[in-house]
């Protein structure tokens, strides 16, 4: 196995703008990056914390890595995800592997799967189930995927550059869910008690966390202690309910920012806030702005 370097340089965390910097694929902003050589990704041999979606299939040779402690071997064929959170660490490749993949920024890759019938349970499911291996036919549309959307980031001169590649990774993620989904139903009875709560709590965050944000009021509806139930999505994902409902909180806050005309208030209102003042100062906290200056950045 050879260390997966370029130019002997190694990242030092798992995000886009490194990932630019040391690998400087097919990019928009720090929103998304191509990989057209999984071989010269200077993924991790020491512990590193993802702050970002990886995506990648192998078409030859091998890798190896651990991802939250635990081992995992690609294939070619098989499809890697990487979701953000997790912990990546001993990367590893055989010297004749080849694939091509992506680094997404997490705030894009929900807006895009967010709201989308099925594919939020999806890709939780993928946070325990990180390898799984396509057919054939479905290798050939990812990498199908991947040129043409490689096309379309390299079309700097098209207005609306941005908003094809989304639809065209949307496009994508449905049909690579349809894999992830058959895989599920296939594994779904060897799900552990810690993967069944997770997803059965952030099944109920999606429903409710414009009125809740309680951990207290999750666990009641569930039948069960909040300290069992901080215990199990603990076990299964490595982040605290708190942290789930403030990502998921945090994300609709951003989008109804960017993409409406309500005032901070009203989305006070909308999201269950005692007043503009409360939201504001949740907002600072976990993202370290204010939203008005949140909303003018991204305006």
């Amino acid at each position: 196995m050879k260390e997966s370097v370029k130019d002997n340089v190694k990242m030092v965390e798992l995000t886009i703008a490194e990932a630019c910097r040391v690998y400087g694929g097919s990019s928009i902003e720090d929103k998304i990056m191509l990989i057209d050589d999984l071989s010269l990704v200077p993924l991790p041999q020491v512990p590193r914390r993802a702050n970002c979606v990886i995506l990648g299939v192998c078409l030859s040779g091998r890798a190896e890595y651990s991802l939250d402690t635990n081992d995992y071997v690609v294939e070619p064929g098989d499809i890697m995800v990487v979701n953000d959170g997790q912990v990546m660490d001993d990367y590893r490749v055989s010297p004749d592997l080849s694939g091509v993949g992506y680094f997404i920024e997490s705030d894009f890759f929900n807006e895009i799967i967010k709201g989308v019938h099925g594919l939020t349970s999806i890709f939780l499911f993928s946070r325990t189930h990180p390898v799984f291996h396509l057919r054939q036919e479905e290798v050939n549309a990812f990498r199908s995927y991947f040129e043409l959307i490689k096309q379309k980031i390299e079309n700097t001169d098209h207005h609306f550059r941005t908003d094809v590649v989304r639809s065209l990774l949307m496009t994508m993620l449905y049909d690579m869910s349809d894999t992830l989904w058959r895989f599920r139903e296939n594994h779904e009875s060897q799900s552990s008690r810690a993967e069944i709560i997770f997803t059965q709590f952030l099944t109920l965050v999606e429903k409710n966390f414009r009125e809740v944000r309680l951990v207290g009021w999750y666990a009641k509806q569930m039948g069960i202690s909040p300290k069992y139930l901080s215990e199990m999505v603990k076990k299964a994902s490595k982040r605290t309910p708190n942290e789930w409902i403030d990502k998921y909180v945090v994300l609709e806050i951003r989008l109804l920012l960017k993409n409406s005309t309500m005032s901070v208030m009203q989305i006070a209102q909308k999201m269950n806030f005692p007043n503009q003042s409360f939201l504001g100062k949740y907002f600072r906290e976990r993202v370290g702005i204010s939203p008005r200056k949140y909303r003018i950045s991204e305006s």
